[in-house]
């Protein structure tokens, strides 16, 4: 693995979507990976006590296959900053972490964690958000609780379990609503936790890298990504008189902007820092390429609430047309300011 970072995983989802299934079989696989398991809950679900021993005093159980597992229940960063040592010393064999979530906690704090704290920062790197949804009971865990949009909204990748128990139109539409909230995050329906490995560790979610991931078809429009209301559809148009599709405003919503002038440097900067000011605690996730003036090389960007980095990529490719793509996911993000802002940082 290059720079020795130990790659962290979140998982997170409704009550009763799977993830423990996810887990066990994730655990039970013979991929011959060490796993360290932290189950961030208070009490609400526990993971079968033939996974995890909660309550001797040895708090870390090795188990048989060679995966690490614990249960916390005070705070995520001493346990990551524990395992990091224990596995240093030598005491502890792992590669990766998994962090699972109970199921109406907000993944935003415990992304945070692995930015805001040098100590979690130099032995760990966030490799993605997963965020686990139940077909059968989704439209009225969307519509009832906030926490289980937010976690659609943080998603790099998005599990879509018990679709066997919908009619083929409802798995559609909710595939249509879950795009509105996040066209980032690459949907998968999965049955009984089978989710090849592959799919599930080093997705690179949150590296900045040059590729924004959002569903191309979003990014189609009349040039400035506000293509994409509820009244006007992609490829759903055989289900455009569903009505599914037309009573939900979610208060999770994405847009997209993109744009060929480049931006000038300073104003964008201070454009998005005060953005983030103000609107950071509703602002889910959000990541850019941009073609930024006097630079041959793309800038990519991309933050989760008030945190935002960016990197100087890889330079524009000869013929290349270059343009500014950015994608923005968040609670009732007021669209029209960041629009127009984002149009007078242009040069």
């Amino acid at each position: 693995m290059s720079n020795g970072l130990i790659p962290a995983t979140i998982l997170t989802g409704f009550l009763g979507a799977g993830k423990t299934t996810l887990l066990k079989r994730v655990l039970g696989e013979a991929h011959g990976q060490k796993i360290a398991v932290i189950e961030n809950e208070f009490g609400e679900e526990n993971i079968d006590n033939d996974i995890l021993v909660a309550d001797t005093n040895e708090q870390i159980v090795q188990m048989s296959n060679g995966c690490v597992c614990c249960t916390i229940r005070e705070d995520l960063r001493s346990t990551l900053a524990d395992l990091a040592e224990r596995r240093r010393k030598g005491e502890l064999d792992f590669e990766r972490v998994v962090i699972e979530t109970t199921g109406l906690a907000d993944p935003g704090p415990v992304a945070q964690t692995f930015f805001m704290d040098d100590e979690i920062a130099e032995s760990y790197l966030l490799d993605s958000i997963l965020t686990l949804v139940d077909a059968k009971h989704a439209e009225q865990q969307l519509d009832a609780r906030q926490e289980a949009r937010r976690q659609v909204g943080f998603a790099d990748q998005i599990f879509v379990s018990k679709t066997d128990l919908v009619t083929p139109d409802e798995a559609d539409a909710l595939a249509h609503r879950l795009r509105h909230m996040n066209p980032r995050a690459p949907q998968r329906r999965v049955h009984f936790g089978e989710v090849p490995i592959a799919e599930v560790f080093d997705l690179r979610g949150f590296n900045l890298n040059a590729k924004l991931d959002v569903d191309p078809e979003f990014l189609t429009g009349d040039g400035h990504g506000q293509a994409h209301d509820h009244d006007h559809d992609h490829d759903h148009g055989e289900h455009c008189d569903h009505p599914h599709h037309h009573h939900h405003d979610d208060d999770v919503k994405s847009f997209a902007f993109r744009a060929d002038k480049p931006f000038h440097p300073a104003k964008l900067e201070d454009f998005l820092g005060a953005i983030v000011q103000v609107y950071g605690p509703k602002m889910l996730r959000y990541k850019g390429v941009l073609h930024m003036k006097g630079s041959d090389r793309k800038v990519i960007f991309q933050g989760v609430h008030q945190l935002m980095g960016s990197d100087l990529g890889p330079k524009w490719a000869p013929g290349e047309k270059k343009e500014s793509k950015m994608v923005f996911i968040g609670i009732d993000l007021p669209r029209d300011i960041l629009l127009q802002g984002l149009e007078q940082c242009l040069v």
